[in-house]
Parts: structure tokens; C-alpha cells; sequence
């Protein structure tokens, strides 16, 4: 963001603050004072935590290739010319780790020709940023060129609070929600409840700022942040370093929360500076009581935040989280009898450092650290390590300063300034596909088969030098806080904690960084997509609500534990499909476990009694008969990613309705936009109702209300029938895109 785009929102933060002050009757903690700076309505703005839905007005939005395809289409759909707020699009999400940095960025160049010149095209056609493949990875160059304190921004992509390192309110949301906002629509969130975090102490040794979050994730597990907005705050809080609060706030998405966010300080202004922007830097210090919480707030915060939870910085330990969920996590030093106990195995095949949650300068220099001091021993990795710089600007200023060379001299490769195993862009040679074996990461999250399609795969995550450190002893059974590794002379080397500067003593390095601006002539783009293109295919409307009740539905499928978006619709290889919904909705379910069953991917025809059929195949004979249908999901229901394709294909194959125990926040909205009616039992047990041959139908819909449960009816095979009432969280506007077929139909016809 330019300062001139900057400066007239601190103008308006004085009077709107004060203004929600004397509205409240109470001071502000800081997500309030972002919320209602941005607030589009403020007086007419209902205000209540977990029920409220908020109209906000963003200052921009961040693409990655992959989600922003769809985004994309739905903006032109819009018919708008230009975007309404500043937009960018980063390529990061196509380029596939193989064989080094070079080699993987030019076979993704010529792989995704068709892709790259239509985002490339639409972006400078539309008045969008456009960075080239190789640039990086989007929240760091989000971090390093855009976010600022006190905005607020959405991003097609969960991790986007990564910009609360900055002081921002960053959130993660559906393509839906993006393209709508680019198109000059208000933004909709439900008004999150506030879980206050008071930091105290200060980090050092071993303990990271990756520590705080995984060790929050264990407290809290991966639903204790849903519909909620972490507020970290206290002295611990200016200890860590803009970057370091920066992978905070990206792995709070592994809680489900809406976002997370630190208080503007020092540190942050020392960042911005540091990466060309000392004039928004000046302008935070002068408008810095309202990038902070209220006094008031900090003195008493039990009375302003829903939650309170205490962190000592002084005794936190290095944590380390996995396998298979984010939230399973000890102490480094009980890790190796945990792992002992449950024999998962203890040789560590890959370790991996980088990602969007930790590729700061900071984060490479503490595992060079690390390294340095295993090389000087003659130690060299005895794990496959491999590097992921987060952007063009840190991997350029690290290999100034000659990180690259010691990484690469340990023994590692470096991989392009991409998503890569991160996302499961990752061709692994060195296991069989379903061979069980242990990696450990500085990455986000763990699910299986998240990294490299394997559910056999055991992924950890921690802390970059901790990655490092145990990529020199080969095994989760090192501590390197109490253990020593051997070295090829016999002797005993213990490895000391790590020291790094946190940000490059002689400046970010500066030149060339991927970005193409938009077209001055924007009439002069053409964007071509290919009729027969297998990769890109242009959105047709959804059909609107007939008027009529769901009658009889049968059960496509019904869902067991853990349903993230990635078992909803996998990523990996079907990366490649995600701007052509057809091809994509192949992948339906492909990973999700059948409760009927317990097979993944597969379970019955309804109509034709057939087993062992892809969920997709079953789907797609359902709505060439003209027959919709419903899904039945667990827990914590599109955990996970932002990607709205785990909606929008089910919608696309004849999904009318799911139903749950409990939803994600992304997962929840993305249904809504899409036109289908997400519902929630009412009592958790009620999931155990259906079986697999139930009709199920939804009655009373044309009087559908906020807050008026809705009654279905379960058919059993034997003709008996069950009743039961189910909660929904639709706003008055949300029930009119259910009957409009879809958000963006309904917006079109107000239009």
C-alpha cells in the first residue's frame, strides 16, 4: 500500500473511534477499533459478538494462482471493468518441488503456460498487481510490500491473517467473497468473538515464535479459534519481531480463527522501514494510539476480551505438533517417548524449513545458525533437507550473506520461492507412495497426505532451527536442548541455541521482484481462454431455489471424523483444475472417510444400489437423473483451507444440503455463497440417525427465517420416519442468495 492510500484512512480512525466509544460505552480493544474504522454502516451496524454479521468495507485483496482462478471468474461475472480496492495476485501455488529451485520454476512456466497468461492477462486488465511465478509466496510478499497497522484485508487463501504480524486484521475467506469485494461490495463476517492472548516474557534459546503458536494449538485445538479474532497483547508481545508475529498470526488459522493480530510497536515500524516504506512507518507512530489497544483494555482486559489466555515467554518450551493435526502437540522433550509409545518411526526421512509461516530473514539466519555449527563439526544433514524461501527479496538477500551456501553445503536444496510441499506441490522419488515414514517441517499444517499426497506419511511441524537441528541428528528422538550428536570423528557435539539478527544488517537486498503493474491501456488486454481448455473454463450461473421443499434426498455421502477441505477436495495434483470446475469436481470427497463404510473416497449408488463407486461418479449420475442430494459431515465440518471449490463442487454436482455436527467458519460461508443450505444438528448425537439408506427431506423452506430452525425428515427403509430440528446461521441476505441459486445471482439481480 502507498502512503497516499494510507494516510486517509489514520485521518478517519480518530472521529470512527471515538465514535464507537461513545456508541459502546466502553474503550476499544484493537480488533474493535479496525472493525469499526472499517464498519460500512456504522449506525445502522448491529454490534454483537457470535451473532451479529458485520458489513465491512476492506482496503484490499490478495490471489494466489490456484483460488484467485475462480475468484477471478466470479469478478467478471461482475461485469465491472477495473477493481474497486487495491488487489494483487501471486503465482506461488503451481510451482511443484522436484529438483531444485531453476529446474521446478521453469517446467511450472511452460506446465502452466495457459493458466499464468490468463491470470496474468485478467489481472492487468481488471487493474491487479501481477506477480510473476518465482516472486514468492503470496502472505510474505503481502507482508513485505502491503499490509500496514490497523487495515484490514481479506485474501483468497486461510493463511492471509499472516498480515496481523503487522498489526493488520488480515483474513482468509472464499473466492466468492473476494470477487464480490473487488467488485465494490461490502464485505460480510460474522462478528467474531475476541480471545485475548497476554504475552509475557521474552523468547530465548531454543523457543521460537513458532513455539507460541504451536503450543496455542495444543491448548486450544483446531476449533478452539472458530469464529473468533486472537488478540495477542502484553510486554512479551514487543519481544518478538514483526516476522516473528507475523508466523504467529499465519498458523492461527490452524485454530479456526478468524484472524489474528498484534499491537503496532517498534518493531513493526523497524520492518516497515526495512522494507521501503519508512513514510507508512512515520504515519503509524503519529496515529499509534489507535493501532493499539485502550488503556483501559490492558489494565483489566478480563472485562473486554471473551477468553484470556497466559503465555510466559520466559518458560515456554520449544513445542513440536503432529503427526496427522496441528493441534497434537508436546514439549520437544517428550517427544521421543510419545513417539516411542505409539512406534512411529523415529527416522526422520525429510526435513523441511520455510513456507509462508516461516521464511523470514530471521528464520533462515537462526537455522543457518544451527547449521554452521553442525558443519564445523562435520556434520552434515542425515535427512533430505530441503529450503523454501518465502520471496525473491529474502532469497536474494540470503544468498548475499551467504546463507544459501550453507544450506546447500549441510546438504540441502533449495527450492523455488514457492507453496511447494507446503500444499502437496511436492514430487517425492525417495518412498513408495504408501510407505509409512516421518518428515518434520516449519510449515503450517499436517493433515494426511497435506504435504506429499501420502496419508502414510508422519508430518511434524515446529520451528525452522528445530527442523534443522533435527535434520543433523537424523531422528525425533534428539533434544537438542539436553542431547549431543555424534560427529564422524566420534565426538560428542552439542549444538548451541541459535542467534540471528532479525532483519539483514545490511538491508533487504533491492532490485527486480516479479511484479507487472497493471495495463495502462487496459482496453488493449485480451483475455483468451480456449473453449477445449482442460485448465480454465468460464462460470455459468447456478440455477435459483425452485420454491419447492427437499423431498427425499438421498445421502451421497456421510462423513467420518475429520472432513477438512482437503478430503472434501483435494489438492496436490488436482492443483492443475482448479480454474475448470467440471474437471475438478472429479475429486469430490475423494479423501473423506465413509462412516458407512470406513473406505475414503467411495461408498453407494443410491439409485442403483452399485458399491464402491467414487463419491464424483455417484454424483454425477445423480444430477443427469435430475436427482440432488445431500451430505452428512462430523466435526469441525471444511477445517482447513480457504478453498471454496469444497463447496462449489459439491453445489456443481447436485448438493442441495449439509448437514453437520459443526462447521468451519470459511467452510460455512463458501456454502452459503454457493447456494447451498448448510445446517447443523442440534444435538451432536443426531448425526448417528441417518443410515445409508435414508431419504432425507427438508420441509418448510419457503418460510425460511434467521434463527427459526428447520425441520427434516428422515425416511427410513422400512417406511417408519423421524423428525428433527436443525439450526442454521443464515442472515435475512444470506437466505435471499439460497433462493437466488447464489450470492453472486442474487448481487447481479439488484444490480
Amino acid at each position: 500500500m502507498s502512503v497516499s492510500q494510507v494516510r486517509p484512512l489514520y485521518a478517519s480512525m480518530s472521529q470512527r473511534i471515538a465514535h464507537a466509544r461513545q456508541s459502546f460505552g466502553r474503550p476499544l480493544t484493537l480488533t474493535e477499533k479496525i472493525l469499526a474504522s472499517h464498519c460500512w454502516d456504522f449506525d445502522s451496524q448491529v454490534w454483537e459478538r457470535g451473532k451479529a454479521i458485520l458489513k465491512i468495507r476492506v482496503d484490499r485483496v490478495g490471489l494466489q494462482d490456484v483460488t484467485g482462478q475462480m475468484a477471478l471468474f466470479q469478478f467478471m461475472m461482475s461485469g465491472r471493468k477495473t477493481v474497486a480496492v487495491p488487489s494483487s495476485l501471486h503465482c506461488d501455488h503451481l510451482i511443484r518441488a522436484e529438483s531444485g529451485a531453476a529446474e521446478d520454476l521453469q517446467r511450472a512456466i511452460k506446465e502452466n503456460e495457459e493458466v499464468y497468461n490468463f491470470l496474468r492477462s485478467a489481472a492487468l486488465k481488471h487493474g491487479i498487481d501481477f506477480w510473476r511465478p518465482g516472486a514468492g509466496i503470496v502472505h510474505q510478499v503481502v507482508l513485505e510490500n502491503y499490509a500496514f497497522p490497523g487495515g484490514l484485508m481479506i485474501g483468497a487463501d486461510s493463511h492471509t491473517p499472516n498480515g496481523g504480524g503487522l498489526g493488520m486484521v488480515a483474513i482468509g475467506v472464499g473466492g466468492a467473497d473476494c470477487g464480490e469485494a473487488m467488485a465494490g461490495l461490502p464485505w460480510e463476517v460474522l462478528h467474531p468473538k475476541l480471545v485475548g492472548v497476554h504475552l509475557t516474557g521474552k523468547l530465548a534459546g531454543w523457543t521460537a515464535p513458532k513455539d507460541v503458536i504451536t503450543y496455542l494449538c495444543t491448548l486450544l485445538t483446531v476449533k478452539g479459534g472458530t469464529n473468533k479474532v486472537i488478540e495477542y497483547f502484553g510486554p512479551g508481545a514487543e519481544s518478538i519481531s514483526a516476522t516473528g508475529k507475523g508466523t504467529i498470526c499465519n498458523m492461527g488459522a490452524e485454530l479456526g480463527a478468524t484472524t489474528s493480530l498484534f499491537p503496532f510497536d517498534g518493531r513493526m515500524a523497524a520492518y516497515l522501514r526495512a522494507t521501503e516504506r519508512a513514510e507508512i512507518a512515520a504515519l503509524a507512530e503519529e496515529h499509534r494510539e489507535h493501532l493499539v489497544a485502550d488503556p483501559q483494555v490492558l489494565a483489566s482486559p478480563e472485562k473486554f476480551y471473551d477468553e484470556i489466555v497466559e503465555i510466559n515467554l520466559d518458560t515456554l518450551e520449544p513445542h513440536i505438533v503432529g503427526p496427522h493435526s496441528p493441534d497434537r502437540g508436546r514439549p520437544i522433550s517428550k517427544l521421543a517417548a510419545e513417539a516411542r509409545e505409539n512406534k512411529w518411526p523415529t527416522t526422520i526421512t525429510n526435513a523441511l524449513i520455510g513456507s509462508c509461516t516461516n521464511s523470514s530473514y530471521e528464520d533462515m539466519r537462526r537455522a543457518a545458525h544451527v547449521a554452521m555449527q553442525g558443519m564445523k563439526a562435520g556434520l552434515k544433514a542425515r535427512s533430505k533437507f530441503l529450503v523454501t524461501p518465502g520471496s525473491e527479496r529474502v532469497f536474494q538477500t540470503v544468498k548475499r550473506d551467504g546463507l544459501v551456501d550453507t544450506f546447500t553445503q549441510m546438504g540441502g536444496t533449495v527450492l523455488a520461492n514457492a507453496c511447494g510441499p507446503c500444499i502437496g506441490q511436492w514430487k517425492r522419488s525417495d518412498i513408495a507412495a504408501d510407505q509409512t515414514n516421518t518428515i518434520v517441517s516449519s510449515f503450517n499444517r499436517n493433515f494426511p497426505g497435506r504435504n506429499d499426497g501420502s496419508a502414510s506419511t508422519l508430518s511434524f511441524i515446529t520451528s525452522p532451527e528445530m527442523v534443522t537441528a533435527l535434520a543433523l541428528a537424523g531422528t525425533l528422538e534428539f533434544n537438542p536442548l539436553t542431547d549431543t550428536i555424534t560427529a564422524p570423528d566420534g565426538s560428542k557435539v552439542r549444538l548451541t541455541a541459535p542467534e540471528a539478527e532479525e532483519l539483514p544488517r545490511d538491508g533487504f537486498v533491492r532490485g527486480t521482484t516479479g511484479l507487472e503493474p497493471p495495463a495502462a491501456d487496459p482496453d488493449a488486454v485480451r483475455i483468451e481462454i480456449s473453449p477445449t481448455s482442460e485448465r480454465l473454463q468460464l462460470l455459468g450461473p447456478f440455477p435459483a431455489w425452485d420454491g419447492r421443499d427437499f423431498i427425499d434426498l438421498p445421502i451421497l455421502v456421510k462423513t467420518k471424523g475429520k472432513t477438512t477441505t482437503d478430503h472434501i477436495s483435494p489438492a496436490g495434483p488436482w492443483l492443475r483444475y482448479r480454474g475448470h470446475l467440471d474437471k475438478i469436481s472429479d475429486n469430490m470427497f475423494l479423501g473423506a472417510v465413509n462412516a458407512f463404510t470406513g473406505a475414503a473416497g467411495k461408498g453407494v449408488n443410491p439409485l442403483t444400489g452399485e458399491a464402491d463407486q467414487n463419491f464424483s461418479k455417484t454424483a454425477r449420475a445423480m444430477k443427469a437423473a435430475g436427482q440432488r442430494w445431500i451430505a452428512i459431515g462430523d466435526e469441525n465440518y471444511g477445517e482447513g483451507s480457504s478453498r471454496e471449490h469444497a463447496a462449489m463442487s459439491p453445489r456443481y454436482l447436485g448438493c442441495a444440503v449439509v448437514m453437520v455436527r459443526s462447521f468451519a467458519r470459511i467452510a460455512e460461508t463458501n456454502l452459503k455463497k454457493q447456494g447451498v443450505l448448510p445446517l447443523t444438528f442440534q444435538a451432536p448425537a443426531d448425526y448417528e440417525r441417518f443410515e445409508q439408506s435414508d431419504r432425507v427431506s427438508i420441509v418448510g423452506l419457503a418460510g425460511l427465517e434467521p434463527g427459526k430452525p428447520v425441520t427434516v425428515r428422515i425416511k427410513k427403509a422400512n417406511g417408519r420416519t423421524e423428525e428433527l430440528q436443525l439450526r442454521h446461521s443464515m442472515t435475512r441476505e444470506q437466505i435471499a442468495w439460497f433462493r437466488a441459486g447464489s450470492a453472486l445471482n442474487a448481487a447481479q439481480a439488484t444490480r
